[in-house]
């Protein structure tokens, strides 16, 4: 690769006497805006995700032109490349502007184009490219067939521009607000294929109508210089909501841990239950009921049906074939071990080098880990796809608390990227549906415990083993009445989840998955925390 130039240092721009529509023809531009200029730019931004490792250079792998009427902005496909051997692309759309005043944080180059000095920025800054890509999403033609290709969905009819911001909350992609009523998605991490979220979203809305995720409304899509399809931006309609589940889950269950002094309630004098139980609210004892309330245990219902219908609506397909279900065989098995082998040997890793880091009940319970592991691998070997008669479906794949909005006391499912440490292509493997649940009861188990862990020494008399008893009775109840919910609901539906002794299988099997996979991210970044994943493995292994 040509010796890139050192420009981080400079204050005068950058002179070019090309026009702006011809400026990425020029290699002498190419070569000064990918030098580490744009490289302190990347690392800086919340959607990098690269900031782990150590880059080493940026290439550019595709440009495109984002245009109408004449007026021209850029999409760029970076090539970004570590010295650890591997690479990711991203996507930027840059504009030019001239303005001294303008997007004094977000501006990438200094430079100069026929006279005209200014700075090259991102272009979702601008509010004429915000406005432009609206517009070419509500113009679009039914078949669209150009490199950039623009899609409307029929649910998306006769728009008009009116406004636009960056809602500025999230840290893998960027997002944009119209009319405070749509959301256009731009995804920042880009894959070599269509991605999962725009396949998910615009099925679940344009061919099952699933009411309780934000609909589909258009998208944009590159085709590359190799025949690939890649995602850019999704538009959704904005749900108007209360916030995410997670959040919604924390504030609830403070209240539950308050009642045990503001009740007087024993906590030893709990009654308890079997784990994975199929509970209905009847089976739910009065003291439970008078302790956590029953507003709670009726969301928690509420949120079981909802996973259930999205299940239910990935599951009912029979022609497109990336949506039909299918039955477990060798292959998936294989790839499904060779996975866990993989993830498990690095949270072993982890947990042997961080032990030091760990005290009190957390220690024991990475002692037991330790001392159980041979036991811990065979359950991921063990894996016999031939007594299991369940369908696997395509399913959400990073199902938790966090990506689920609450509305007026009803649940919305959205992100449907997949798991992050996954490929593209693993995220579209055809997977059981209870690893959803699965993904969700992990999320209970961490929701209760963060509230124990934030609130434990300032709110609540309890001292810490008394509330981790008082969270692991709250957890049975919870997650049982959610699965006496959703199975009920899958069955009368007629999506096959296998048979009582399988569909327990399969939960344990998914659950010591997430659990084992949180693990790792504990020890790195709050080792005080995994004592979570930890309780969730020995209650699995001993169960």
């Amino acid at each position: 690769m040509p010796e890139q130039a050192s420009i981080s240092a400079i204050n005068q721009p950058f002179k070019f006497h090309k026009s702006w529509n011809e400026l990425l023809d020029s290699n002498e531009f190419v070569k000064v805006f990918l030098s580490d200029v744009l490289e302190d730019y990347m690392v800086k931004q919340r959607w990098y995700g690269g900031k782990s490792s150590q880059l080493k250079y940026i290439e550019l792998a595709e440009y495109f032109k984002i245009q109408q009427h004449g007026e021209i902005y850029f999409g760029l496909i970076l090539e970004v490349n570590f010295v650890e051997a591997f690479y990711q692309h991203y996507f930027l759309p840059i504009a030019f502007v001239t303005d001294e005043n303008f997007a004094q944080n977000d501006r990438i180059l200094p430079i100069e184009i026929n006279n005209r000095k200014g700075h090259i920025i991102d272009a979702v800054n601008l509010e004429a490219f915000r406005k432009l890509v609206f517009e070419r999403i509500a113009t679009a033609e039914p078949k669209d067939t150009t490199k950039v290709q623009y899609h409307k969905s029929h649910l998306f009819e006769n728009k008009t521009y009116q406004s636009s911001r960056c809602m500025g909350v999230e840290q893998s992609n960027t997002s944009l607000v119209y009319n405070e009523k749509y959301v256009l998605k731009f995804f920042r991490r880009i894959f070599a294929d269509k991605n999962p979220d725009y396949e998910m979203s615009r099925f679940l809305s344009e061919k099952k109508e699933y009411k309780n995720t934000p609909s589909y409304l258009g998208s944009i899509n590159l085709v590359d210089s190799e025949n690939t399809n890649l995602t850019i931006g999704l538009l959704q309609e904005l749900i108007p909501n209360e916030g995410d589940a997670w959040t919604y889950m924390l504030k609830e269950l403070h209240k539950v841990f308050s009642n045990l002094e503001y009740k007087n309630i024993n906590i030893d004098t709990l009654p308890n239950t079997e784990l994975y139980q199929r509970l209905t609210i009847q089976d739910i004892p009065p003291q439970i009921i008078d302790w956590a309330g029953l507003n709670l245990f009726n969301q928690i219902k509420t949120l079981a049906k909802r996973t259930a219908e999205m299940h239910i609506a990935l599951g009912s397909e029979f022609e497109e074939t990336a949506f039909t279900p299918a039955h477990y065989n060798g292959d998936y098995s294989v790839w499904l071990k060779n996975k866990m082998l993989h993830q498990f040997q690095n949270r072993l890793n982890a947990i042997e080098n961080n032990m030091h880091k760990l005290d009190g009940l957390a220690l024991v319970l990475a002692n037991e880990f330790l001392d159980k592991k041979n036991r811990i691998r065979k359950r991921f070997v063990d894996f016999d796809w031939t007594k299991l008669k369940g369908e696997r479906i395509r399913i959400h794949g990073d199902y938790h608390l966090g990506q689920i909005l609450v509305k007026q006391n009803d649940f919305y499912i959205i992100d449907f990227e997949g798991e992050p440490e996954s490929t593209i292509r693993d995220r579209k493997v055809k997977q059981p549906p209870l690893k959803d649940v699965a993904g969700l009861f992990r999320s209970f188990h961490y929701a209760i415990y963060a509230t124990v862990f934030n609130n434990g020494k300032t709110h609540y008399k309890a001292n810490q083993e008394a509330l981790f008893k008082a969270s692991e009775v709250l957890y049975r109840y919870i997650t049982g009445l959610f699965l006496g919910t959703y199975v009920t609901e899958t069955q009368n539906a007629n999506l096959n989840l296998g048979y009582n002794q399988e569909r327990i299988f399969i939960l344990k099997y998914c659950l010591l998955e997430k659990a084992v996979y949180e693990l790792g991210y504990e020890l790195n970044s709050r080792p005080e925390w995994a004592v979570i994943p930890l309780k969730g493995i020995s209650n699995i292994i001993n169960h």
